[in-house]
């Protein structure tokens, strides 16, 4: 089992550590930071702020451990983002290929439908999972302990194009360290 994983994200991403009690604050400050200087309206800072704040306590009740946010708009709207988690295989399957199967399986027929792939990274197999906001690519850890899950999320600008180029390119740094 990997006693941790390397990834390489651009300095412009505002990471904030969920496994540190001090997360909230953090998050505040990027808010605070983002608004500084814009005409950002109080509402929606408090808005952007409560959206934020919810992504990160959802994601660490299902094993988050980092939260990078990347502002994408002068308007101080909801940033681009990636939450890193780590999921133990429960009912998952250990093949991703299987995995990726049983996810097909889960996904509702008609337009808004994500694509599901298996994907060769240089850390090992992983199931690629792209809808029009959103990208998850769940790396199968070392062991077959479980699956590192990186969510990206990207409401304002969409998933394609440069941005899922820039994502793909994340989930392509990630390195094990044993």
């Amino acid at each position: 089992m990997p006693r941790d994983y390397r990834l390489l994200v651009p300095r412009e991403w505002f990471r904030i550590d969920l496994m540190q009690d001090r997360w909230r604050a953090q998050l505040k400050t990027y808010v605070d930071r983002q608004a500084e200087g814009r005409r950002v309206p109080a509402e929606l800072q408090q808005d952007v702020w409560a959206t934020l704040r919810n992504t990160a306590e959802a994601g660490r009740a299902r094993g988050a451990m980092e939260f990078f946010l990347l502002t994408t708009t002068r308007n101080g709207g909801l940033p681009a983002s990636l939450l890193v988690s780590m999921m133990p295989l429960g009912n998952t399957p250990a093949d991703p290929e299987k995995y990726a199967a049983w996810l097909e399986l889960r996904e509702p027929e008609g337009p808004g439908r994500r694509q599901v792939s298996v994907v060769d990274l240089p850390a090992g197999a992983a199931v690629r999972v792209l809808g029009a906001t959103t990208l998850s690519v769940h790396a199968l850890m070392p062991g077959g302990v479980g699956y590192l899950t990186l969510s990206f999320s990207a409401p304002l600008t969409g998933m394609s194009g440069p941005m899922e180029q820039l994502c793909d390119a994340i989930a392509g740094s990630l390195r094990w360290v044993v």
